[in-house]
């Protein structure tokens, strides 16, 4: 990743320390160390922290196997290693003890465990969420982020029209019609994390349900939900099929679905509410009936994380900026019976929302 880039991320993470009254923030392996470090190191027993003060040079404490590693970002940091046989939590305390009585702020994905040795190492330190300062930094894409997002979406879309085109899907296990589209997904260039949703007949009720071995029959609703990264960034889809020709109520349970979908879309603007984008999508659930089937929140963050800030859900009164990226994807679920959902990621533009996928949503009988 371009250090340039970085460099103006930790600068922007600086000021925001400076405006808040926080001394350090913490950031351990996860996203966030993408974002602002360009490290993509695994949360492990070893400890690996990125620490930016609000002034000054940040210092990156790592263990000295992975120096030659850490070595490919010394221009943005000082690079600190400890042994395997020293207590690393004892350097963060050195580098941090220069400041009394410090304010911390942590990364959510610290392990608790180094939190804890931390509490006992500076215990004049008061140690804060650092969810504000990252939310900020990481909620609103730059224009490379939004290139990533894009292709992540664009090679999801290609995927999945193959899988409609090619797949035949009666008498597989949902397992089997999942590492199909698994496949088609790295065949398109997206590096894969696990299989998604497959959820079929009454299994398609259960918006999280995991994919196992149910023997896809016909007249079954079969809900897909999948993505896969580009060079870190999430794509993040769903789209709905049924086996064989659908009843009726599965047609207008699908119509009213597709139409929540694009009222969200119409509802995103610079400066509303996340709260009002759910409000517009859930009041054509609700009037057609069906409001007590719609069990979760409309959408969420998509980004470096397939789930992170923001997020779309009543109570959020946080307004849009140009630039955020998040899900679409309202859904009604019969419990026993059947679900549908449909789930694009859009971005927010200064005309409103834009779709990132484009892959049909119109109603797709299979087979």
């Amino acid at each position: 990743m371009d250090t340039t880039v970085l460099a103006r991320r930790i600068e922007a993470a600086q000021r925001l320390l400076a405006e808040r009254g926080i001394d350090f923030l913490f950031v351990a392996p996860s996203s966030d160390l993408i974002y602002l470090f360009g490290y993509p190191a695994h949360p492990s027993e070893r400890l690996a922290l990125l620490i930016i003060p609000r002034t000054g040079r940040p210092q990156f404490v790592v263990p000295v196997l992975e120096r030659s590693r850490a070595d490919a970002q010394a221009s943005l940091v000082d690079i600190r290693t400890w042994e395997e046989t020293v207590q690393p939590v004892d350097l963060v305390g050195d580098i941090v003890r220069s400041v009394p009585r410090p304010t911390i702020a942590v990364s959510d994905q610290m392990w608790a465990v180094f939190l804890v040795r931390m509490l006992e190492v500076i215990p004049d330190a008061t140690f804060i969420s650092g969810t504000s300062v990252l939310r900020e930094l990481r909620m609103v894409k730059d224009r490379e982020e939004l290139d990533r997002l894009r292709r992540a979406a664009a090679m999801a879309d290609a995927a999945w029209e193959e899988f409609v085109a090619t797949a035949r899907l009666t008498g597989k296990t949902e397992r089997q019609a999942a590492e199909e589209l698994t496949e088609l997904r790295a065949k398109h260039g997206l590096e894969i994390h696990g299989i998604g949703i497959c959820a079929s007949g009454p299994n398609s009720a259960a918006p999280h349900h995991i994919t196992g071995d149910r023997v896809i029959q016909p007249g079954d609703t079969v809900i897909f939900d999948f993505g896969g990264k580009y060079e870190h960034y999430s794509a993040d889809v769903t789209r709905t099929v049924h086996i064989g020709e659908p009843d009726d109520e599965y047609r207008r349970v699908y119509d009213i679905v597709l139409r929540a979908n694009e009222a969200a879309l119409a509802a995103v603007r610079p400066g509303v509410a996340c709260q009002d984008i759910d409000r517009a999508a859930r009041k054509v659930i609700t009037d057609a009936g069906y409001g007590e089937y719609f069990i979760h929140r409309v959408g969420h963050g998509l980004g470096l994380d397939g789930h992170e800030e923001p997020y779309l859900v009543e109570g959020n009164t946080l307004p849009l900026q140009v630039g955020m990226v998040f899900s679409d994807e309202p859904g009604i679920y019969i419990p026993g019976r059947f679900g549908v959902r449909i789930e694009d990621a859009v971005v927010v533009t200064e005309q409103g929302g834009e779709r990132l996928n484009h892959c049909s949503r119109e109603l797709t009988v299979m087979e």
